[in-house]
């Protein structure tokens, strides 16, 4: 299994280059962007285990970049990482889709903790769904990869939910 890698977008570089250091020494695989545009752009192309995501940042702000995520359907766990340590900014975070607020300055060691602990839901999660399909009435046995229950399929390949025909829209 390789290493998780992680995508930091802040554009203070000495926070960066700290966090990336420290990251790749923790064995984790690490990019960077420096704006929200940037983000946008490599998130376009890549995929990564974590985002680590600043609040402040030039061209597009990361509210605006984790509701681009989010409204594009894309279910990478993010850490918000922010000096803004105000209730209304966490609250809208955490409502975008955001997995965890980290509030600057932060202790690495509680951060890497809290990375720790994303992956891992991410990782249960996600292994959640390789498990035996439960199937309708007459459907075929064997590795299914559509759930049936009543009305409701969830399609595990295409990560999609459908109930009576429709799609489902999720976070």
């Amino acid at each position: 299994m390789s290493e998780p890698s992680i995508f930091i977008v802040e554009d203070d570089n000495a926070i960066a280059t700290a966090l990336a250091l420290n990251l790749r020494l923790a064995g984790y695989r690490v990019e960077r962007a420096r704006d929200g545009n940037e983000a946008i752009d490599v998130l376009a192309e890549h995929t990564f285990d974590l985002l680590l995501l600043d609040i402040n940042l030039p061209k597009r702000n990361g509210l605006d970049v984790l509701s681009t995520l989010r409204a594009a359907d894309e279910v990478v766990p993010v850490i918000v990482l922010s000096a803004r340590d105000g209730e209304y900014d966490k609250v809208a975070a955490l409502k975008l889709g955001a997995d965890d607020y980290v509030t600057k300055p932060f202790a690495l060691a509680e951060l890497l903790a809290r990375i720790e602990a994303v992956l891992r839901r991410s990782r249960t999660s996600a292994s959640s769904g390789s498990m035996p399909a439960a199937t309708s009435a007459g459907a075929a046995e064997g590795p299914a990869e559509l759930l049936r229950f009543g009305n409701v399929t969830v399609d595990t390949v295409r990560r999609e939910v459908l109930r009576e025909g429709q799609p489902v829209r999720l976070t």
